[in-house]
């Protein structure tokens, strides 16, 4: 039967009569729309009717989709892409009688080429879909089946030399999988097109003489196969599987265009092959990265910490508190007080330098209180003169002065039912101070501008950097506010208190920083850390975040120590510490005048005399800590290391950083 746009007959002279693209149909049709048991033409009495098996496409009968129809003379079907006309034999006058009817089969377009075109654009998208690797390969090959027209398809993996290739998938023509796949295939034929590296076509394999000694041939009853190689990915090394099609039933079932569609369907398995490579060597990778970044973090992590009690990193902060990073006794403090002071509803009154992370405190005590579910409202004091810091806490009506053209909610309103912070309450004028007074002890505000008063439940918390005491000593700062925002204490400690913080804080800020500015975070070196620890940080953990976000913008991989600002290269030491270090260059300069007198005119000798006394007196004023020593000496600690050697004041070839006297507890860090 000739498809490609010619028409031929079919008698219907059986009980039965199958369509389909399947070897076992009487009427077989090639268009890809159609199934492989598409519908069944069978008696019905003494006429004929026509039932879909399931189809994929639908029939369609005299332009209506049905599953079950009775045939009459005349009537058009319609699968997929082709057309069925019934007609009458000629000299027949009825076409119920059960005289032979004849059956005229017309394809229109597409054309068979056509729809193998469109077939082979569907399985070239599905190789750069990003689908499963297998799912890809079992599509492809059941497409080969469907283009090739083959009953049996194989996929196999070459295998180590000497051995059969694995089968991979085996599937049959009805979309199955082929039961024990690896004794229904011709290993003998897939191992000489691995091993040569070039397709096969026969037309009958019992009868062709390269399979004369393959057992497997005639066992499995094999006439026309269609075997090509899968190429490496190069090109150049050899094969890595194949894909077989073979047909059971008919001889010279395969010709040179299906040599051809075998073969690109060949090279699209090995695209999805090196697909899924790239795929797993990516995946690898990952992997190994993830695990790199693991131990990066755990080791980071062991830098910045110092052994418990029992010889484990102490933890950084309470889970509970996120946002506070700290385990120096100050804040360990700190949180054995926040824990005390969460559970109430008493107002808080926290002191602490600027740039201590009041306000994280404050939040701590909203977040985790009773209160959490609702409003958190901060504000200023210093940042507002009276006139516009009234109007922000109790609100002001509409014409209470010149721009208020609208009512609006003051602070202390919004806050009701949850938190009120003031910052640098200390700073609030002794007016403000009365009226905030008048709202904390009768629990209402009245607006600016205002005739009504407005009932307000918040809970204080109260900051500042000064001392409250002193300004109410000096009249600066009512008595009977600070007995009111006093009712709890917290002291937040400044970053100098907590020096061995600073290695936690740093990485903490570090990886904030590059992740607001979509930078890779830079390491700190323990050079840098050393530097960091040294310093005093007037301006606290505020100092230190601007630093390092200095340091997500200017440094690359690595932080170096000249990159850091100037103030923290020179520690820039307060005035208790200058004169400290000034009394110790006084004495260290006497005793050298002292040495130089008694050496008598020996130069060399009354240098490094002089040296080796100024070293051990720097390590004595600083209970052996090298880094420190070397810091106020003026060299760095590798020199320092080795003028320890040279003048004996430590073992030879110690260079593991050990204090040379005393005991040092911190590389860089007081402990």
């Amino acid at each position: 039967m000739e498809e490609q746009g010619a028409r031929s007959v079919v008698r219907l002279a059986d009980n039965a009569v199958g369509v389909g693209r399947a070897l076992d149909n009487e009427i077989r049709l090639a268009s890809a729309k159609v199934s492989r048991h598409h519908c069944r033409i069978e008696r019905d009495g003494d006429g004929w009717v026509v039932v879909d098996l399931g189809s994929a496409n639908g029939l369609v009968v005299n332009g209506t989709r049905t599953r079950r129809s009775r045939l009459v003379a005349g009537d058009e079907l319609v699968l997929g892409g082709a057309r069925l006309s019934l007609v009458p034999d000629e000299g027949e006058g009825a076409f119920a009688s059960r005289d032979e009817i004849g059956l005229r089969t017309a394809l229109g377009e597409p054309s068979e080429a056509e729809e193998r075109l469109a077939r082979l654009t569907e399985l070239v998208r599905a190789t750069g879909s990003g689908r499963n690797s297998l799912e890809v390969q079992r599509e492809l090959l059941d497409a080969g089946l469907e283009l090739l027209g083959a009953e049996r398809g194989f996929l196999l993996q070459a295998g180590p030399p000497n051995e059969p290739p694995r089968v991979v998938l085996a599937r049959l023509f009805d979309g199955s999988d082929v039961p024990v796949p690896s004794l229904r295939v011709s290993q003998g034929i897939a191992q000489l097109v691995l091993r040569k590296g070039e397709p096969i076509l026969s037309v009958d394999a019992r009868r062709d003489e390269r399979f004369g000694e393959m057992s497997s041939v005639e066992d499995l009853r094999l006439r026309s196969v269609l075997c090509v190689p899968i190429s490496a990915p190069d090109g150049d090394g050899p094969p890595r599987g194949a894909l077989l099609f073979d047909n059971r039933m008919q001889s010279s079932h395969f010709d040179a265009l299906g040599l051809r569609l075998a073969g690109l369907l060949a090279e699209l398995v090995g695209l999805v092959l090196v697909e899924a490579d790239r795929r797993e060597r990516v995946a690898g990778r990952d992997a190994e990265v993830a695990a790199l970044r693991s131990q990066v973090t755990a080791l980071e992590e062991e830098l910045g910490r110092a052994p418990g009690p029992d010889g484990r990193p102490e933890a950084t902060a309470p889970r509970r508190f996120p946002g506070l990073v700290g385990r120096a006794p100050a804040m360990l403090k700190l949180y054995e007080q926040l824990e005390r002071v969460i559970a109430c509803e008493l107002p808080v009154l926290i002191h602490g330098e600027s740039g201590t992370g009041k306000e994280l405190i404050a939040r701590a005590v909203h977040n985790l209180g009773p209160r959490a579910k609702q409003p958190f409202v901060s504000e200023n004091c210093a940042a507002l003169p009276d006139s516009l810091l009234e109007s922000e806490l109790f609100g002001h009506v509409r014409g209470a002065f010149t721009g208020a053209d609208r009512a609006k909610k003051g602070l202390c309103e919004l806050a009701s039912g949850g938190t009120l912070f003031l910052d640098e309450i200390g700073d609030m004028s002794a007016e403000m101070q009365k009226k905030l007074l008048r709202v904390l002890q009768e629990g209402v505000v009245r607006p600016v501008g205002g005739d009504q008063n407005i009932e307000v439940d918040l809970r204080l918390v109260a900051a500042s950097h000064r001392n409250l005491v002193d300004l109410v000593q000096r009249g600066l700062f009512r008595e009977d506010l600070y007995y009111r925002v006093n009712v709890l204490e917290l002291t937040v400690p400044p970053l100098r208190e907590r020096r061995e913080d600073v290695p936690l804080l740093a990485r903490e800020l570090l990886a904030r920083a590059a992740r607001e500015t979509g930078r890779p975070r830079p390491l700190l070196s323990h050079d840098v850390l050393e530097v960091l620890c040294l310093y005093d940080w007037p301006g606290n953990v505020r100092e230190l975040e601007n630093e390092m976000r200095r340091m997500v913008v200017l440094a690359g991989d690595r932080v170096r120590v000249e990159q850091l600002s100037q103030a923290i290269r020179e520690r820039h030491p307060g005035p208790k510490e200058q004169a400290a270090v000034d009394t110790a260059a006084f004495e260290t300069a006497a005793a050298a005048a002292a040495t130089v007198a008694a050496v008598d005119g020996d130069l060399r000798g009354a240098v490094a005399e002089f040296e080796r006394r100024a070293i051990v007196d720097a390590l004595e004023r600083h209970a052996g800590n090298k880094s420190r020593a070397a810091v106020e000496l003026g060299i760095t600690r590798f020199a320092l290391q080795r003028k320890l050697e040279k003048y004996g004041l430590v073992a030879p070839g110690d260079t593991d950083g050990e204090p040379a006297t005393g005991d040092e507890s911190a590389d860089g860090a007081d402990a």
